[in-house]
C-alpha cells in the first residue's frame, strides 16, 4: 500500500515522498540491569547504619520503587500477616507485598533506634526522608563494596524481579508484586535471566 502511494506521487507529481517519516518510531525498551545476589548481600551487610540497612533491604526485599519506599507509613507494616501495603503506587493503585522474614527483626531494631512517628523513614526534621538522600546512600554503599557500575534504587527493584524469576516464581505473581498493569512489562525480565533448563522438571519425573 505504501509503495503504491509513493509510486503514484512519483508518476503524477514527479515527486518522491518518504511516508515512513510520518510514522512514529517504535520506542526501544532497554533491558533492565540488575545486581547479583552476592552483590546485594555485600551491600546490606557492609553498613552498620540501621536506617541505611533498612532502606536497602526494603527496596530489594520487596521490589519497591523509590517513591513507594518514601511513602511507607508505620501502619502499612503488618507483622501478623507478614505483609506490607503499598499505597497509591504508580497508577494510583494500592497493592500488598510480602514482608520478608529476615526483614522483620531489622524493622523492629530500626523502630527502637529511631522511633519514627508516622512515616517509616523520616528525615531529621520528622518529615519524609528525601529521595536524593536515598540515592546517595545506595550509590555510596555500592561503591564501598566495590561495585563499579552505577547502582540506583530502581536497580535493586530490577534485581528483586530477576532473582524471583530465576528462582522459579510464576511471572504473574511477580507482576502483582511489582504492581505492573500489563504482563508485557514484567515479561521483559525473561529476556535477561539465565534460567537453567536443568532446573525444569519433565512431567515424566513425577510419575
Amino acid at each position: 500500500m505504501l509503495f503504491a502511494i509513493v509510486k503514484f506521487y512519483k508518476l503524477v507529481f514527479d515527486r518522491e515522498i518518504n511516508l515512513y517519516a510520518y510514522y512514529p518510531k517504535r520506542q526501544k525498551h532497554k533491558l533492565p540491569v540488575y545486581l547479583s545476589i552476592n552483590e546485594i548481600h555485600r551491600m546490606i551487610e557492609s553498613t552498620d547504619n540501621l536506617k541505611h540497612k533498612t532502606m536497602i533491604s526494603l527496596l530489594y526485599g520487596c521490589g519497591l520503587r523509590l517513591a513507594e519506599l518514601l511513602n511507607l507509613r508505620l501502619s502499612d507494616i503488618n507483622s501478623n500477616k507478614m505483609t506490607i501495603t503499598i499505597r497509591e503506587s504508580k497508577g494510583n493503585k494500592d497493592r500488598v507485598v510480602m514482608l520478608p522474614e529476615k526483614l522483620l527483626p531489622l524493622l523492629r531494631d530500626y523502630y527502637k533506634a529511631y522511633k519514627p512517628k508516622f512515616w517509616l523513614l523520616e528525615g531529621q526534621q520528622g518529615g519524609q526522608y528525601s529521595a536524593k538522600s536515598v540515592q546517595i546512600v545506595i550509590k555510596k554503599t555500592a561503591a564501598t563494596v566495590g561495585i563499579t557500575s552505577p547502582v540506583t534504587p530502581h536497580k535493586l527493584r530490577h534485581s528483586f524481579a530477576t532473582h524471583l524469576l530465576e528462582n522459579g516464581t510464576d511471572i504473574r505473581f511477580i507482576q502483582e508484586l511489582l504492581g505492573h498493569r500489563s504482563i508485557e512489562t514484567t515479561e521483559i525480565y525473561t529476556h535477561i535471566t539465565d534460567i537453567s533448563k536443568s532446573k525444569i522438571k519433565s512431567p515424566l519425573d513425577f510419575i
